[in-house]
């Protein structure tokens, strides 16, 4: 753990999305530093699901050793961010550190992704970041640490981060550009910097989109808010960069990293936008899985219906009591059919399609929605809620419990489309499933 220097000792820090996950964290890190914090996060009352309001941050801050300031701030609201810069200037002088942590995620294709959710990710990401900047520069000009940092990731034109969620990624690289602008506009008197995980972070948005068990691939928010402290004690020299986070910190000296992660020694996830061979990854993360299993006689399910294997003669003519060996395609979906029950069923609600390439290509089915559920090849008769297509071996290899989900989407192997929301019940199905696999 980087530790503190006393630096940001009686700075004000105005930090977006404070009240919970990396905002939060950053916060505390400060504070321990004696810094006073302005939460500037939404959430005013308990959430149904989600931790934390801004005033129970406030008493985390304080007890920490900061002084807190909690405004109810929706970044799309200028005139929230307005109110709220006013009152840290009334109370606490000025404010000399801008954070721009809020954020709003939508990971689905053009055509899935409904427009409400391209204006809060648009207006959220890149129009909040901008509002804030916008109004907070008149302050940060006065001061004498004048940094701004955008939770966003560094600018790369790679076309795998943009097809699955086009959307999502203009927004956050909107965030990005305004680092690449305003740090060319202020220099020499606000330092803009950009920084980001080199690996996936264990917030409230990660539950929701890995699923249960994926905190154990993760690191904890602390990394981002040690080398945010690192950028933020830094000079206003220190300008323009897009910094991830382990690079830095091992600048820094940091040496032992098993200390961020939530599971020391599991593999982590890597983050979005950074690009990392996903094949590379994918042997740090499975096992080997042979490419035939011999199960002999064991019955397959096509289109729903139970078949037997297909049956050999033998040289008088007469059927072999061998039967010919299933393709791992097909013994899995075996398995997921005599793993399928009501409470299955009941708990998902969902038609899963495959598109499947490779050497058992083809249109197979997993219904957890109708009657007993069912699972087979061809397409199912009723209609289709969420559509995955990948290779047959990296199929075997996600049912099986080899392969992740969430890292085979973030590495490009997996490609979704339809509703995301039972999309990312396949994980905690597929827990079930795996362990008959």
């Amino acid at each position: 753990m980087l530790p503190n220097t006393g630096k940001l000792a009686g700075c004000t820090l105005f930090i977006t999305g404070a009240s919970r996950g990396i905002g939060k964290a950053i916060a505390l890190k400060a504070a321990k530093d004696g810094a006073n914090i302005v939460i500037a996060a939404k959430t005013g009352e308990p959430h149904r699901t989600l931790p934390g309001t801004i005033y129970t941050a406030a008493e985390e801050i304080e007890a920490a050793g900061g002084k807190a300031l909690p405004c109810i701030v929706n970044v799309r609201e200028e005139q929230q961010i307005v109110d709220a810069v006013e009152k840290a200037v009334e109370k606490f002088g000025g404010i000399d550190i801008l954070v721009n942590n809020a954020s709003a995620i939508s990971l689905t294709g053009t055509l899935e992704t409904p427009t409400k959710k391209v204006d809060l990710m648009m207006s959220a990401n890149a129009r909040g970041t901008y509002l804030a900047s916008k109004i907070c520069l008149p302050h940060l000009r006065k001061s004498n640490i004048a940094h701004i940092l955008n939770i966003s990731p560094p600018l790369n034109l790679n076309p795998i981060w943009f097809k699955n969620h086009c959307a999502y990624t203009i927004s956050k690289y909107g965030m990005s550009m305004c680092v690449l602008g305003m740090a060319e506009e202020f220099r020499g008197e606000v330092a803009v910097n950009a920084l980001w995980p080199q690996t996936a972070i264990h917030t409230s948005a990660m539950d929701m989109l890995g699923g249960a068990g994926v905190e154990q691939q993760c690191r904890k928010t602390d990394i981002l808010a040690d080398a945010a402290y690192c950028i933020l004690t830094k000079p206003k020299s220190f300008t323009g960069n897009f910094v991830i986070d382990e690079n830095l910190l091992r600048e820094e000296g940091i040496k032992n990293f098993d200390v961020y992660a939530v599971a020391p020694g599991h593999p982590l996830l890597p983050d979005f936008f950074l690009d990392v061979d996903p094949n590379t990854l994918a042997m740090k993360m499975e096992a080997h899985v042979e490419k035939t299993h011999l199960l002999g006689a064991s019955p397959v399910f096509r289109e729903g219906k139970k078949i037997e294997s297909a049956k050999h003669e033998g040289p008088d003519g007469a059927e072999s009591a061998a039967a010919k060996p299933l393709g791992p395609v097909a013994e899995t979906f075996k398995i997921i059919q005599g793993a399928i029950s009501e409470d299955v069923v009941r708990s998902t609600q969902g038609v899963y399609l495959f598109e499947l390439s490779g050497d058992e290509g083809g249109t197979w089915f997993i219904d957890l929605k109708n009657k007993a559920g069912s699972a087979g090849i061809g397409e199912p008769p009723v209609k289709v809620d969420v559509v995955m297509s990948m290779s047959s071996n990296d199929f075997v290899k996600m049912f099986s419990g080899k392969l992740k989900p969430t890292m085979a989407f973030m590495s490009g192997k997996l490609k979704i489309k339809g509703n995301m929301a039972l999309a990312m019940k396949l994980e905690k199905m597929m827990t079930q499933f795996s362990s008959k696999l």
